[in-house]
């Protein structure tokens, strides 16, 4: 035995002397590499794509609110209002909703898992408060808003944020009864069906139509049973068509949408949009550049809200539309791309949660495009991120908040932590 550990002792000497190294240095070498500290992980904290792609609509929809907004003040409806009003409170609104975004950020998903039964309850009763005489505020023949001094509360944008919520929240409770109609697809059902009576008596088809498609798209994503999912479209489209049919302005409403230039239809109930046709029109490929829109000067109602799309096609053209709609895309795919990381994780409130987002903004966004191109029926709704409008912007940034949560926790997973 003492004469191997010698053998080893020469063998080791001789080893360090061939490659003129000595065993002190060889030990003060382990040392200055242990002395290195670790670099950080290349994997960013949060998406900055993402948050470029929202800055970029937020800028353009600040930008195009005060174009289409500038001449309002020169009608009689808006006489006494500055040049800057619609400027000024969409400054408010934005501020508003950055720091209501900040502070959403800070929440974790699972208290918002948690939070979202009550949430949720929350919105029904804003919805029975905007029906209240003398407390919902009407516009157009619509109680939508409830006063909260500078800003109007519209309750349907804040159910929008719900039912995401608690469509995630209720999918991942349920998932054992997805396959069972009585268990599974039928309390949901009702808790829509109810939401969209008091939606209708306000009326707003629009925000239904948005709600029923969040709802929907996460019980087809949670695994809801194919045949239920199938009668439930179908079930929804023959509710929309009744509703069309059994209301005569809304019916009035498709005939003219069928043939807008009809003469009695293009002063009526087509007017909004044969001049948002005539927006994009005169738009071209480029444009007639910024400020430069006609239509805006008292021609297309609603052009800084639900009409802004006409703006920026008439002061853009064809290109700067179809940027905003690669923007939307884009944006959209994203929102799916950070669910299906955060169900690939095991996380399958958050994944729901993100995809649900996806969903609201990319139902909203298509059918306010449409409304605008002419592909689809008048609609009350706004371009999310880009129109005016203090509740929509609010609601809108506190979702794009609740995606980058999804999207901080992935990573924070990814690296070996914990949420």
């Amino acid at each position: 035995m003492n004469r191997l550990k010698t053998f080893f002792s020469k063998k080791r000497q001789a080893g360090f002397a061939g490659t003129g190294a000595s065993a002190p240095a060889s030990t003060a070498s382990a040392g200055t590499l242990g002395s290195i500290k670790p670099t950080r992980s290349r994997m960013l904290d949060y998406d900055h794509a993402l948050v470029w792609v929202v800055i970029t609509l937020l800028s353009l929809g600040l930008i195009m609110v005060y174009s289409a907004s500038v001449a309002l003040p020169d009608s009689p409806k808006y006489n006494g209002y500055s040049t800057y009003h619609f400027l000024g409170r969409h400054i408010v609104s934005l501020t508003m909703g950055l720091t209501a975004a900040f502070i959403t950020f800070r929440i974790p998903v699972k208290t918002l898992d948690k939070l979202a039964p009550k949430l949720f309850l929350l919105a029904l009763i804003l919805l029975i408060i905007v029906l209240i005489p003398h407390v919902g505020k009407g516009v157009n023949g619509s109680k939508r808003w409830i006063p909260f001094g500078i800003l109007n509360l519209q309750p349907s944008e804040v159910m929008k944020l719900a039912v995401t919520l608690y469509a995630a929240n209720y999918t991942v409770r349920k998932q054992e009864f997805m396959q069972s109609f009585r268990k599974g697809f039928l309390p949901m059902g009702i808790a829509v069906v109810f939401v969209g009576m008091l939606l209708l008596l306000e009326p707003d088809m629009g925000a239904f139509m948005v709600v029923a498609a969040i709802a929907m798209g996460i019980l087809f994503l949670g695994g809801v049973n194919g045949k239920l999912f199938g009668g439930l479209a179908l079930t929804a489209v023959g509710t929309f068509a009744m509703l069309i049919w059994l209301s005569p302005w809304r019916r009035e409403r498709i005939f003219a949408y069928l043939d807008p230039w009809r003469e009695d239809y293009a002063l009526g109930k087509a007017y909004q949009l044969t001049h948002s046709l005539i927006a994009f029109g005169r738009g071209e490929w480029t444009g007639v550049g910024l400020g430069g829109s006609i239509e805006k000067l008292h021609y297309l109602p609603e052009a800084h809200t639900d009409f802004i799309l006409a703006v920026i096609g008439e002061e853009f053209g064809f290109i700067g539309v179809l940027c905003v709609i690669l923007l939307f895309y884009w944006l959209v795919r994203r929102a799916f791309e950070i669910g299906r990381q955060a169900l690939a994780l095991e996380r399958t409130f958050a994944g729901l949660l993100a995809k649900g987002v996806g969903v609201w903004l990319g139902a909203q966004t298509f059918i306010n495009m449409g409304v605008n191109l002419g592909l689809l029926p008048t609609k009350g709704l706004t371009l999310p991120l880009v129109s005016y409008g203090g509740s929509g912007i609010l609601l809108n940034c506190i979702a794009i908040a609740v995606l980058l949560r999804v999207d901080y926790e992935n990573r924070v997973l990814m690296r070996g932590g914990k949420v």
